[in-house]
């Protein structure tokens, strides 16, 4: 049993890193202090850049990809709009029917110069990338359900029609360990199970995709030399995924990279088996067969009610109670649960 717990803050009975991720005790007092420097008026501009790096290097880790083929962003769904944009007109693509929004709509939002989305089962997405297929669009884990997609499929099919893929890793990076040099794309917003502050997000790029990616969000951060670049032309952008940058929010940046040196130290593989270990405690618990995700879907009528009557925060996605488990979360978070799920009334 991971003792992580001892570096939160967070209140027993927090159940919903999927919504969102509580930060170490680390990633707080590093914020408090940086707020200070800024109310001081004694914070710099450039004094963030050693942070963005820091956490670029970290996230690049993580999905085992080279540093200068990770951008840094805001949203996923930006990041994913610029994949979106970069598609030639008429093209096919096969996404997951009830994936996340932010993965869909920006490619949806291409229809006006013919770019056709079909949207297919999870199970059925790899069978369905053929070879007019240019691109393939999935979560490595559902939202609303906690199913882990079947990667190795896709990237099969995907490379027997040469389709590209694009991966939304938000619910998977952290406790699922991730290979981004198998995709073209991998996206990832940090505030879930990366337990960063909002207003932070990467994604990783193959290196001869990056030519295809058309740059529209490009300012000053997107330069060669950041500094030589916050006034005039010509276009002089950074030559790796920089390009794709977009000026930091400086504080949320703040706020990643103490957490992402955390799930570093302890190594996404162990955090995994500690996350599913405990989501697979209270699927035993509910009678329910063991699984390989971090997410727990219940779909009793009123699991909803009781758990927050038992004072357990978790979310509705989709008509059912979404659990989610994490470092800082125990046993003790687990029997809780299912004290508040199979007690009678």
């Amino acid at each position: 049993m991971l003792d992580a717990g001892l570096h939160f803050a967070v209140e027993p009975g927090y159940l919903d890193t999927a919504s969102v991720g509580v930060p170490p005790e680390a990633t707080l007092e590093a914020m408090r202090s940086a707020i200070a420097e800024w109310g001081s008026g004694r914070a710099r501009p450039q004094d963030y850049d050693a942070l963005v790096a820091a956490a670029r290097g970290a996230f690049a880790r993580l999905v085992r990809a080279a540093v200068q083929d990770v951008c840094v962003g805001s949203q996923v769904s930006a990041l994913a709009g610029l994949v979106a944009a970069s598609l030639p007109d008429g093209a096919e693509v096969v996404a997951v029917e009830g994936d996340f929004t932010s993965i869909l709509f920006p490619f949806l939002a291409q229809a006006d110069r013919g770019v056709d989305v079909s949207l297919v089962a999870l199970g059925e997405l790899a069978g369905a990338i053929g070879p007019r297929t240019h691109l393939a669009v999935l979560s490595a884990v559902q939202s609303a359900t906690g199913e882990i997609a079947d990667l190795d499929a896709v990237e099969r099919a995907a490379s027997e029609h040469g389709a590209l893929t694009f991966v939304d890793a938000t619910q998977a990076c952290g406790w699922l360990v991730l290979d981004a040099g198998r995709f073209d794309f991998l996206a990832c917003a940090a505030y879930k199970w990366l337990l960063s502050a909002r207003g932070t997000a990467f994604m990783a790029v193959r290196p001869e995709r990056l030519e295809e990616l058309r740059p529209n969000a490009a300012g000053w951060y997107a330069g060669e030399d950041v500094w030589s670049s916050i006034y005039g032309g010509p276009l002089r952008l950074a030559a790796s995924a920089r390009r794709l940058d977009v000026s930091p929010a400086w504080l949320s940046w703040v706020g990643t990279v103490p957490s992402l040196e955390m799930i570093e130290r302890i190594g996404v593989e162990t955090i995994g088996a500690h996350d599913v270990g405990l989501a697979n405690r209270l699927r035993e618990g509910l009678g329910m067969p063991a699984g390989a995700s971090a997410i727990v879907r219940i779909e009793a009528p009123d699991a909803a009610e009781r758990l927050a009557a038992a004072g357990i925060r978790a979310s509705m996605r989709a008509g059912a109670a979404r659990l989610s488990f994490h470092l800082h979360n125990t046993q003790a978070d687990v029997d809780r649960a299912l004290e508040a799920l199979t007690a009678r009334r």
